[in-house]
């Protein structure tokens, strides 16, 4: 009988001293999973390799100073796309339910966005896509997953169209000029044409349209076409070696540099770097103010490139325009995270469902800017459910022949031709995909 009760005694006891030894182990640190998708391969590398570069250089840099979101790691993975669509979505289905769930995707693609939307839905993921993607999807009545922060490819071409009409001392006297488009035959490429054609109606100019047959290596036939109908301006939608290969080209055939505008992702110093002088005048638009520096840079030079930890080992995409406009896609994706918490708890992991509540509740104040160093960089964002763009703030650039300058003040597209076709298009969607409108009025 003793022995029994000594043994039981025994077993409460250690039962006791486990519970205790157990409640002075640290609890395991809350993790937040950001999956990276880059092509650092391929006829884009020339852009994304910077643009991967500082999506990854603002999650190091959070985590060395900020110690992460609210007390959360951040975790993240890169996975390579090549820019094709079929790798895209396989990143996507590979890394959308590592450490709990991925808090969204930036997919650096139009096409991968055009396929991964459809899974999005499904799957309740968010799709960041900063100055891309599926410009009607700024609707977020239909598009509940998808989120083009800050501008898409319809409010860029207003802006260009803006900008031109400024120097020529009128939105009227576009009337009966020529404009051409030379984009890459893509869903990229061709995500312009219907702003452009709703403002050519309008304003009475003509709009000539010029695809280029991808990688955009061969044009010399299209840049013939250009000197035979010698456009008043040109707007170059393209990426990686397609930029460079079409100034050279305009340069061949005797068009000026200063009336062609690329847009931002054919706007950053890798594009033009080589071409030096061959360049001068090429105009460009930024997202925000991307081409400028913020306190931001120093922080990263700091906690991230002081240390060796630097996502480039030579640093030279620092300060960059790709590389600033991939730290904004991140900061943008890590502020979504931190609104989230202050909802549903801070220090703790946030769910998919909840993150998307944070990308749709975004109010990224003129002070919250300052603290994060980038008060130069960008104007304050604010989303909603209805309104899944946040602020369309725009400037043009302007290559001198060794570096770009800033040259305009700051543009918003004209809502009168952006939100017809936001509404329209989206409408479309929603009546083809049989999507339940939501009310964001309620």
């Amino acid at each position: 009988m003793e022995m029994k009760v000594s043994l039981k005694r025994a077993v409460a006891m250690a039962a006791v001293a486990g519970s205790l030894a157990a409640a002075s182990l640290p609890a395991a640190a809350a993790e937040q999973f950001i999956p990276l998708l880059a092509y650092r391969t391929g006829s884009f590398a020339p852009l994304g390799i910077p643009w991967a570069d500082g999506k990854m250089d603002y999650l190091k840099l959070v985590n060395e100073r900020d110690g992460g979101i609210n007390g959360v790691k951040i975790v993240y993975e890169e996975c390579e796309t090549a820019y094709a669509t079929d790798k895209g979505v396989e990143c996507y289905e590979r890394l959308k339910a590592k450490h709990g769930g991925a808090s969204g995707f930036d997919t650096q693609s139009t096409g991968i966005t055009f396929a991964l939307t459809d899974k999005a839905i499904v799957d309740g993921i968010s799709i960041e896509t900063v100055g891309y993607g599926l410009s009607q999807s700024a609707d977020g009545s239909v598009f509940k997953w998808n989120f083009p922060l800050l501008g898409t490819y319809w409010t860029a071409a207003d802006v260009m169209i803006q900008d031109i009409a400024k120097k020529l001392g009128g939105e009227d006297k576009l009337k009966g000029k020529k404009i051409a488009l030379v984009y890459h035959d893509s869903p990229y490429g061709k995500e312009p044409i219907v702003l452009l054609q709703s403002r050519a109606k309008a304003n009475g100019f003509e709009l000539l349209l010029y695809p280029v047959t991808a990688p955009g290596v061969e044009q010399k036939s299209t840049w013939l076409q250009i000197r035979q109908s010698r456009p008043d301006f040109l707007l170059l939608w393209s990426a990686g070696i397609m930029t460079p290969t079409a100034v050279r080209e305009a340069q061949a055939v005797g068009y000026p540099r200063d009336k062609m505008y690329g847009i931002w992702w054919a706007s950053s110093e890798t594009d033009l770097n080589d071409l030096g002088q061959v360049a001068k005048g090429y105009n460009g638009i930024t997202i925000h103010n991307s081409a400028d520096h913020g306190r931001v840079h120093e922080d990263l030079k700091k906690y991230v490139y002081a240390k060796g930890q630097g996502s480039d080992t030579q640093g030279k995409y620092v300060g960059s325009i790709a590389h600033t406009r991939g730290m904004m896609i991140s900061m943008l994706q890590v502020e979504a995270i931190r609104t989230a918490q202050e909802k549903f708890g801070k220090g703790k992991h946030m769910t998919p469902e909840q993150v998307q509540w944070g990308f749709e509740n975004l109010n990224i104040t003129q002070e919250r800017l300052e603290e994060l160093g980038f008060a130069k960089l960008m104007r304050p964002v604010k989303t909603s459910c209805s309104n899944h763009m946040g602020d369309d703030w725009a400037r043009i650039i302007q290559w001198d022949g060794a570096k770009f300058n800033i040259v305009s003040d700051w543009y918003q597209s004209n809502k009168d031709f952006v939100q017809p076709l936001v509404k329209e298009l989206g409408a479309k969607y929603a009546a083809e995909k049989k999507l339940e409108v939501r009310n964001c009025a309620g």
